[in-house]
């Protein structure tokens, strides 16, 4: 696996102060995507023990309410495989972080998906310029949706989403802190 960066205390891709791992590697190549840099799986630079450590440094940290991945796609053949197995590494040594992921895939391709029992949340679908939306939370297209992982997989009828977080409007910004959860 290939990253292109670590962002620490971040609070625009998820839930409270995050870490963020932001993945080379996407097959999806959304028009209007803000990190087309992140498309080519052969770049940014190796995933390797110091960039792990990075992550668990910040982990460490109680304020820190866990990792979101991002990228590029952590769900791209060149890193998925790794991303799981991070994720079941957090989970082991951080059981009271939460997992995001960011994906182009829908919920609906990937529910069945052995790396789904480590995500908290979801955020799914590929970036729609023509359904772009700032004031959306947590996600850049009224299209994408942000799921609870562990309400959805609890249910009976695991193919229907249950919603982490409704859409709601903030005129001339986006406010991802002010969001509801339901």
């Amino acid at each position: 696996m290939r990253y292109h960066n670590i962002t620490k205390d971040d609070m625009l891709n998820g839930d409270g102060l995050r870490v963020v791992l932001w993945v080379a590697g996407c097959s999806h190549c959304c028009k209007g995507c803000q990190n087309p840099v992140t498309w080519d799986p052969n770049g940014g630079i190796l995933f390797d023990d110091a960039a792990k450590n990075e992550i668990f440094e910040q982990l460490d940290q109680s304020y820190i309410s866990g990792i979101t991945f991002s990228g590029g796609d952590p769900l791209h053949h060149a890193n998925h495989f790794d991303v799981m197995h991070l994720m079941s590494e957090i989970k082991e040594k951080y059981p009271e972080k939460t997992i995001w992921l960011y994906t182009g895939d829908s919920w609906e391709e990937i529910r069945l998906d052995p790396i789904i029992k480590y995500i908290d949340v979801l955020v799914d679908g590929e970036f729609k310029i023509e359904e772009r939306d700032v004031t959306l939370c947590w996600k850049g297209s009224r299209n994408q949706r942000v799921i609870d992982v562990k309400r959805t997989l609890e249910q009976e009828e695991s193919e229907i989403p249950i919603i982490y977080c409704e859409d709601y409007k903030i005129e001339g910004a986006h406010h991802a802190a002010n969001c509801a959860v339901s």
